[in-house]
């Protein structure tokens, strides 16, 4: 063989791989592990960004709303009857996915955070009692959930009940109804469509305390005949923390429970930390300093590669667990909308995703197609 076609053959080993998996789809490479995910805002679902959009019709199979399900924005004006509530983005999400044949999130039922004011109190302003605030609770849950019935796979049905040490946060929704408001929540998504998933989510458990405050709280869903379908770990990861084992001893544990998991909110933060603990807690707000947003004008070479290190190793465990995911959900499409540019400081420059702000895939990106073809 000649030195040409050695170095050709070679080009052939090493380049072509990259390259090639550069034109594949991430839905088409996981197919026969588990479903690809992104979290969409109305540019993606409704089109206007049509590069956009295109890129989420080929790599992802399942879709979340980022925020036009919550409750202050499809539920604006609970004083206000059927005239309080507004559907026109979430119709066109779900129009959206059901145009491409996706497996549709509904995201999210019950939450502490960007719920309106009123929602607890009475005419009055004073908060008002356990039974109002469960009636209206099942309004809104029969509400939504009813116009979606059978259109709608999945539901978060409870968002981000418990604090880091595995205890019940003191939401308003506790601190009104009770303990048993998480179960009744569930209760109210089965009548209004009992084929959905019905999922508990949260972040951070992937460290012990509140891994375990979520292992018991599932347990008690389940030894009351709650139906629950699966636990979503949001998985918000730096790129040193979570550790790959403590992933891997999470995913055991809620696999021994009985119940599969779902990914629903990955992305890997690449700034320097600007709070003490790890949270994911959209009530923090910290300040953006010069140090602490570093990559204005670009991510350097050495960062592309830990972050597609980072990927990997996420990714390796997941498909250690393929047997109980069921899908895996990023935050976002690319970087440019990710919420980590504004989170926990305002006005940073993140590069948490595998796509960059011009919708190319990175270096991450080839990282993870490389695990889905290492594994049958």
């Amino acid at each position: 063989m000649s030195k040409r076609s050695v170095l050709l053959a070679c080009f052939l080993i090493i380049v072509m791989p990259a390259a090639v998996l550069a034109q594949n789809s991430l839905k088409d490479a996981f197919k026969n592990h588990f479903r690809i995910g992104a979290a969409l805002n109305p540019a993606y679902f409704t089109e206007t960004d049509a590069a956009g959009a295109a890129l989420v019709k080929k790599h992802f199979n399942t879709i979340t709303p980022e925020n036009h399900m919550k409750w202050e924005m499809i539920h604006p004006r609970p004083d206000a009857g059927p005239a309080g509530y507004n559907f026109e983005n979430a119709d066109k999400y779900v129009q959206f996915g059901e145009k491409n044949g996706m497996f549709i999130i509904g995201h999210c039922l019950v939450w502490h955070s960007q719920v309106p004011r009123s929602v607890f109190q009475d005419a009055e302003g004073k908060s008002i009692e356990r039974a109002a605030l469960l009636e209206r609770m099942r309004e809104h849950i029969h509400t939504v959930v009813g116009r979606y019935k059978g259109r709608v796979h999945g539901w978060d049905v409870v968002n981000e009940a418990l604090n880091e040490d595995g205890t019940l946060r003191k939401s308003p929704w506790l601190n009104i109804i009770g303990e048993d408001y998480i179960a009744r929540a569930f209760e109210y998504a089965h009548e209004a469509d009992p084929q959905a998933e019905l999922y508990y989510n949260d972040y951070n458990l992937e460290y012990e305390a509140k891994r375990n405050g979520a292992i018991e709280l599932v347990k008690k869903l389940l030894q009351q005949g709650i139906k629950i379908t699966a636990i979503g770990t949001q998985s918000h990861d730096k790129l040193d923390r979570p550790t790959a084992q403590q992933h891997d001893e999470t995913l055991q544990a809620f696999k021994q429970l009985g119940v599969k998991v779902v990914v629903t909110e990955l992305d890997v933060d690449l700034l320097p930390a600007v709070t003490r603990q790890p949270t994911a807690d959209v009530s923090m707000r910290a300040r953006a300093t010069a140090a602490s947003n570093p990559y204005t004008a670009g991510l350097p070479d050495e960062m592309q590669k830990a972050l597609a290190k980072r990927y990997a190793e996420i990714f390796a465990v997941f498909l250690k667990h393929k047997d109980v995911i069921t899908r895996v959900t990023f935050w976002g499409v690319t970087d440019r909308d990710s919420w980590l540019n504004n989170f926990p400081a305002p006005g940073r420059t993140n590069y948490p995703l595998l796509f960059d702000r011009e919708n190319n895939p990175k270096p991450a990106f080839d990282a993870v197609m490389r695990e889905a073809s290492l594994v049958k």
